[in-house]
This record gives C-alpha cells, structure tokens and sequence, in this order.
C-alpha cells in the first residue's frame, strides 16, 4: 500500500496519470490536505469495526453476543498495539530480502523525517502509521466470525494476536512493503488477497479444526441455527459499506480528486452490484428473496473489486461485483455441503471472494492481460499455501499447549456469554410461556424458511 511513483487510473476508457507524482514538491496546502484525507480514511476504516462487531452478533445467537463483541473490541485493541510494538515494522521494513525484514521495534526507530519530508511530501509517518494500523486487526476479526459460538476466549486471543502481529504482517510484506510478490508485479490495490484472503484462509484452518456447532449437522442433514438480529445485521453491512469508502478511498494514500473519486465510484457500484446480483441469484435458487444473502452480495462485491479498485472503468467495476455476488451464494451452498460450519459466512465472502477480486485485476481494467493474469494467480497461491499453513500450527500449537481450542458441550450449549463471561447481553422478557420463553432463555430454536418453501422448526435447543 506504501507506493511510489504514480498512479495509474482508468477513465472512462482513458488511461490517466495521477495528478499527485513522486518527487513533485508538495504545497503545504495539499500536502495539509492528503493528511486530512488519510485521517479521515483512517476513521472510516475503524467505523468497520462497528460493523463487523454488529454483523456478527446479528448472526450468531443472543446467548453469545457479549463472547461476540469482547472479541471484536479485544482484536482492535491489541491489533494497534501489536501493530505499533512490532508489526508496522515488519510489514514496511524498508531495504530487505524480499520475504521478511524489520525496520526495528516500536514506532519511528531512526527516521530522519517524520513530517513532510516524508513520503515525497504526501504524508507524515504518523498518518502513515494510523492508517495502516486501522488495517492490520481486519483479518483477525474475519477469523472471527467463522469460529463464533464454540471457540474458547483465551484460544483466540493468543491466536489473533500472532496472526495480526506476524502473519499479516510479514506477508504484506511481500507486496505492500517492497517484496519479492511487488517486484513480481502482483497487483493488490487495498487488499482482496493481502487483508480479506489472508483472513479468509485463516478463518477456513479454525473452522476446520474446530468442527461445527453442536446440531449444525445431523444424520448427514443441514439444521440451520438462525441469527439472534437481523436489524443489526443489517446495520452491520451498511456501517461496512460506509468504511470501504476509507478503505479502498485512503488506499491512494494522497488526496488526489481525479484517483480518489474514482475510486469510490467503483467501490459503491461494486457494492450495489453485488448485493442485487446475490438476490436474484438466491431468489431463483430458492423461490424466496433472502436478505442474508444480499447482505452478502453487497460485501462479497466490496471484497471483489478492493484488488482494483483504481484500475477499473464503470462497466468492470459492476461487472465484478455482480460475478462475485454470485459467486458467494454458491460459495456459502458448497461450504455448507462440505459440513465448514461457518456462522456469518466469512469464508466466501472474504476468502472465494478475495480470490475472485485478485484474479479479477489481470482479467478487467487498465493492467488486464496473460501476463498480469498469471502474477496475480502467484500471488493467490503463495498468500492461501503460506496463510493456511500459518494459520494450521497457531492453531494446533494452542489446542497443545493450551488444552484445546473449543468449550465444553455444556458452555456451548448454555452459551458463551455465561460460560466465558458470566453474563448475558440481553433482559429478556421470561415468563411469555411456551416457545417464546424458550426461545427467550436459550437464545435458541428459531422458525424459517427453508430453501423449498417449507416450515420448519430447527432442532438445535441453543
């Protein structure tokens, strides 16, 4: 994401340079002006924080929303810090081999210039820092979602820490900081493959050495466990959709008009893409318009056009967030069909998704071609095999060495709010009678509709 040089842009079919050069002087008015716009971009990166906390609670049960929210707000805490100890340093270590360098601990060990002789003028180190660090907790909050309802507190605490701190870090290395993946030519503009992969693949490893949900999977047949919050799902998605714009919209990294509004144009056709094509999808699928899967639509379309999104003309932009709107409700049929217990379907919308976005960039817009098509597949391969096998023995060191990565049955089955946290996130009105008080006390059964129409009652009892 540290660039030099400029920026190539694609306007209405029209190659543009970005009015924003390296070595140009910068006027203090502009050079106040990229700060401000970094800062900004910065604060809307960390809004998608709400968002994933909101998206995932929404999702999961009532009886482990406060497990839910602890673990988002525990990832951003110790993502900045971990960020600023160790890991801004690794991820833009400067002069190194191409695979893994350090610039050092701490923040600013040795820079001559932390000001506007940073950077060719555009920004100062501690713009670069802030928001770069509101980047670095995202993967682990998508491994969050994926392992929601069953995994021990202290389990991914250790395991979001290292991940965010090391993993992340040291591959983004490869492209972000200089490395052998940049010298290549693999393109990854704000992170389909270096953010929304790299937590897709490690969400994948803890769902696969987790297991599903107790009453997910029952004599070889799908029991799907309803989400506690739909509403706040919803809100959720919107609050992410509004920090992408600082997310793909800060990754020009100056406040170049021309750059910046196109990126946010392609962002939010992407979006819009996505989310439509998603329903209509599912809509034929199943005869009914299902709203979790539009929700999905519309970031799987975020995930799928963040790889390039300042390369793209409004024809591709859309284009590529309507195939990956499709592609996620296909993704969410197969993960399921392979027993993956994944509650928010993190997995396709940030891992298949990302994919698709990566590879995306050498199929559509300014840097389309064999050659480009081929870099960013490598850069695909060598982030999934290095992020997976990470991710594999963090987790398998903590099921050694910390007695294992799930609660017992008894703490899954009463919920995590009382079991890791003794208390609940909800007053509910007990004593309705009948189902509803149930319901109220277990966080549990919940009706649907299924996929063909039917009613049906979940036998999973919370």
């Amino acid at each position: 994401m540290r660039r030099r040089g400029a920026t190539i842009v694609l306007l209405g079919g029209m190659l543009l340079p970005s009015l924003a050069h390296a070595g140009e002087s910068v006027t203090p008015e502009m050079f106040t002006t990229n700060n401000l716009w970094m800062m900004i971009a910065a604060a809307l990166v960390f809004v998608m924080h709400l968002g994933f906390a909101t998206l995932e609670s929404g999702l999961t049960r009532a009886k482990n929303t406060i497990n839910i929210l602890f673990k988002n707000t525990f990832i951003i805490c110790a993502g900045i810090l971990t960020y600023a100890l160790v890991g801004f340093n690794l991820m833009y270590p400067g002069e190194f081999n191409g695979w893994l360098g350090s610039a050092g601990l701490g923040l600013a060990p040795g820079a001559p210039d932390l000001g506007a002789g940073y950077a060719d003028g555009g920004y100062t180190y501690w713009t670069d820092f802030l928001f770069q660090a509101m980047f670095a907790a995202t993967a682990a909050t998508i491994v969050s979602g994926a392992v929601a309802e069953r995994i021990k507190l202290s389990s991914f605490m250790v395991f979001s820490t290292i991940f965010v701190a090391f993993v992340y870090t040291i591959l983004g290395s490869w492209k972000w900081g200089g490395g052998w993946l940049d010298q290549l030519g693999f393109y990854d503009f704000a992170g389909s493959t270096l953010v929304h992969s790299v937590g897709g693949w490690g969400a994948l490893a803890g769902a696969l050495l987790l297991g599903p949900r107790i009453g997910k999977y029952v004599n070889g047949k799908v029991h799907p466990i309803p989400g506690s919050n739909l509403p706040l799902t919803t809100v959720g998605v919107f609050l992410l959709w509004l920090g992408w714009f600082g997310f793909n919209g800060g990754s020009v990294l100056n406040a170049d008009p021309a750059a910046v509004s196109l990126t946010l144009v392609t962002t939010c056709l992407a979006a819009a893409a996505g989310g439509l094509a998603a329903s209509f999808t599912s809509w034929r699928l199943w005869g009914k318009p299902d709203l979790t899967m539009m929700l999905n639509g519309i970031l799987a379309g975020l995930v799928g056009i963040t790889a390039g999104a300042d390369q793209m003309a409004m024809g591709s932009s859309m284009l590529i967030g309507a195939i990956a709107g499709v592609i996620v409700v296909f993704s969410v049929i197969a993960i399921e069909r392979m027993k993956i217990d994944d509650p928010v379907g993190a997995i396709s919308v940030h891992l298949t998704c990302g994919v698709w976005g990566t590879l995306a960039v050498g199929i559509f817009g300014a840097k389309a071609g064999l050659s480009q098509f081929l870099y960013q597949l490598t850069g695909v391969a060598a982030y999934g095999a290095a992020t997976f096998i990470s991710a594999m023995l963090i987790f398998a060191a903590i099921r050694v060495l910390m007695g294992g990565l799930r609660v017992s049955p008894q703490v899954e089955l009463e919920g995590l709010d009382l079991g890791e946290h003794g208390m609940h996130a909800y007053d509910f009105p007990i004593g309705a009678g009948g189902i509803l008080d149930e319901i109220a006390r277990s966080g549990g059964p919940a009706t649907r509709v299924a996929p063909a129409g039917d009613l049906e009652l979940s036998e999973q009892s919370g």
